[in-house]
């Protein structure tokens, strides 16, 4: 079997946060929509889902239009089979893992972030896999005492700790 391995990158805006996983069955996609829904009554978000078998299409979900075609057109970009993507706004990917994890057909997460996110994908002849992610840049160093500073007010700021 021939293997070719490439790189997709993800394209979004960078006020635009992202999940991408795994998952099989033709209710994910409803599945999805509803944790987004539940998860903040401000989100934004389009949610892609490819199916890997019968009508082979990409469904999608979301309500709001441009975070849909953006799903949409990424989903079929990397074209893996049982795959996600879901695009959301007004919100963090901590504000919606845990329920996304619990969707009883949601296999994996490969990333939730709002980095800039390369897909590196196996083609094979029996369809193409994510097999990794390339989520943001590369360390530049240890965090300095001052860094730590900056961290912990910065988690403060945005709500995420108590004062």
């Amino acid at each position: 079997m021939n293997i070719s391995i490439e790189g997709i990158d993800i394209q979004k805006d960078t006020d635009v946060q992202l999940v991408i996983g795994q998952a099989g069955f033709i209710k994910t996609i409803e599945d999805l929509y509803e944790v987004m829904m539940g998860s903040s009554p401000n989100i934004k978000f389009g949610i892609a889902f490819t199916e890997a078998s019968g009508d082979c299409l990409v469904r999608s979900e979301g309500n709001d239009e441009d975070l849909v075609l953006m799903a949409e057109k990424n989903a079929i970009a990397i074209n893996a089979g049982h795959t996600f993507y879901i695009f959301f706004k007004n919100a963090y990917p901590i504000n919606v893992n845990s329920a996304i994890k619990d969707v009883p057909e949601v296999a994996a997460l490969f990333c939730s972030t709002a980095n800039r996110v390369t897909v590196i994908i196996a083609d094979t002849s029996a369809g193409r896999a994510i097999i990794g992610i390339a989520d943001g840049e590369k360390a530049k160093g240890i965090e300095t005492i001052e860094d730590k500073k900056k961290r912990r007010e910065f988690v403060r700021k945005i709500g995420y700790k108590l004062g």
